[in-house]
């Protein structure tokens, strides 16, 4: 098995992983719809309380399996195989729709290069949308197929260093805007008022644990290729670190422009694609700053895509013993197929379900409940039923922090996922919390339902089909 050639590499490439356009749109979106700074207090509690523990018992256990996400759950009981393919399974179909919105990135750094201003809804209007969602599926793809040090890691080390050195400047150039000030009071600034509100904890918890990609099997599998020399807590702190800065860095560039120009910061999908590049265009060197935007975007979106397929390519290699071109290209394929459903959902073929985009469906249900799901059997398969040798020299052993670290993850953390699942589907609670379409209309109970059983469906067969390719 490949190991990272460096702690940085490692670093890097988990913080390319961890930070996505949740990072970017969803995380303004969402303090705008919770009173500003009112967001960050439920919001920092979840980060460190509750989703850094499982990014460090994903790490460690990775690490100490030295396997898939499959081999280690095989590891822990042999029955317990189907739950790493149907992570494996959840995470491709996530993907598959992900994928798509990293091609709208691509889409946009490239019209803004250009110099070409272009609403989203006319974009979404034609079939562009699907031809660069094809070629970010084939770039992904490219950079999977490389392996962990030549492809990886080297993209990791080159992209994530010039997204945060984007970031940077582009703070700096809005602290010369006039809603600069505004921006800073108004996420730094709480309204202990609505700290009360349930919804406003649930999408803290929401954007807490999909922005750091935990309990997706994406840590796991990087923790696989680490050495055994790595300070797992402190790694895990760093990137942690970096992506609560990133999204703190997106928020104050977005509301400075936002205040500037008196745009509403909750627009979500729209404020990204329409609003902000019309704001730009009003702005001095507003065309670099378009352009300097868009490729943040681009990034963030596009170090997650590659996390995600390397979740399911090396866990197809392993179990199919096919090289990881082979087994790369077989994925890619397969991903070009089944992304064409998401991907045609926002074109001019309109392909919907109820009425409801094909993409927003997904994106509901097998990207909202089945992550909680995958989180949980995570969290409690590596902490109930860890080998007695094992359970010695993870994270239950050692000092009192780690002791605490894994008493989260066996008892707080899966009853907090199961609290989230419940007022979902049984109480028809509908908060803003865990989609990339943050903005977009919210699918009913019933209908979610429907959407999970036809999803799970749909993962039993991909499972089937793996077993069969594996035999």
């Amino acid at each position: 098995m490949e190991r990272w050639s460096s702690h940085l590499g490692f670093i890097l490439a988990t913080i390319g992983a961890a930070v996505g356009i949740g990072n970017i749109w969803r995380f303004s979106s969402l303090v705008g719809e919770n009173g500003g700074g009112a967001f960050l207090i439920p919001y920092l509690i979840a980060v460190f309380i509750f989703a850094l523990p499982l990014m460090i018992l994903e790490i460690t256990m990775g690490r100490r399996f030295r396997g898939t996400v499959v081999s280690a759950f095989t590891a822990l009981r042999p029955q317990f195989r189907i739950l790493g393919w149907f992570i494996c399974a959840v995470v491709f179909l996530i993907l598959s729709y992900y994928i798509v919105i990293t091609g709208w990135t691509l889409a946009y750094a490239t019209f803004s290069t250009l110099g070409t201003t272009t609403s989203f809804a006319t974009f979404t209007g034609s079939y562009i949308p699907v031809v660069f969602g094809i070629i970010a599926i084939i770039l992904t793809g490219i950079v999977v197929s490389f392996g962990i040090q030549k492809g990886i890691e080297r993209i990791a080390i080159i992209l994530v260093p010039l997204m945060i050195g984007i970031l940077i400047l582009m703070a700096v150039f809005c602290a010369t805007l006039s809603g600069f000030g505004s921006a800073i009071l108004f996420i730094f600034t709480p309204d202990f008022s609505v700290m009360s509100r349930a919804d406003l904890w649930l999408a803290a918890f929401g954007q807490a644990f999909f922005s750091l990609s935990v309990g997706e099997g994406i840590l796991l599998t990087y923790g696989a290729y680490l050495s055994k020399e790595e300070d797992v807590p402190k790694s895990a702190v760093i990137i942690t670190v970096a992506d609560t800065g990133i999204a703190l860095l997106a928020g104050i560039i977005i509301f400075s422009v936002v205040f500037t120009f008196g745009l509403a910061p909750t627009a979500g999908t729209e404020l990204a694609f329409t609003t902000l590049p019309l704001a730009f265009s009003l702005m001095p060197a507003g065309h670099l700053v378009a352009i300097a935007f868009f490729v943040v975007l681009f990034v963030a979106a596009f170090t997650s895509s590659i996390s995600m397929l390397e979740v399911c390519v090396a866990s197809v290699q392993e179990a199919s013993g096919w090289s990881r071109t082979k087994t790369t290209t077989i994925l890619t394929a397969f991903l070009l197929l089944v992304s064409l459903g998401p991907a045609l959902s926002y074109s001019a073929a309109q392909l919907s379900l109820w009425g409801v985009p094909v993409l927003d469906i997904m994106d509901e249900t097998i990207g909202t409940l089945g992550l909680y799901f995958a989180a949980i059997m995570i969290a409690v398969a590596f902490t109930w039923f860890l080998p007695p040798k094992t359970a010695g020299a993870g994270p239950a052993a050692g000092s009192a922090g780690t002791r605490a670290i894994f008493l989260l993850c066996k008892y707080v953390i899966p009853s907090t996922l199961v609290i989230i699942i419940v007022l979902h589907m049984v109480l028809g609670f509908d908060p803003t919390d865990a989609t990339y379409l943050v903005g977009k209309r919210y699918i009913q109970s019933f209908v979610q339902m429907g959407g999970v059983f036809i999803i799970i469906t749909g993962i039993y067969a991909m499972v089937l089909l793996i077993n069969t390719i594996r035999k």
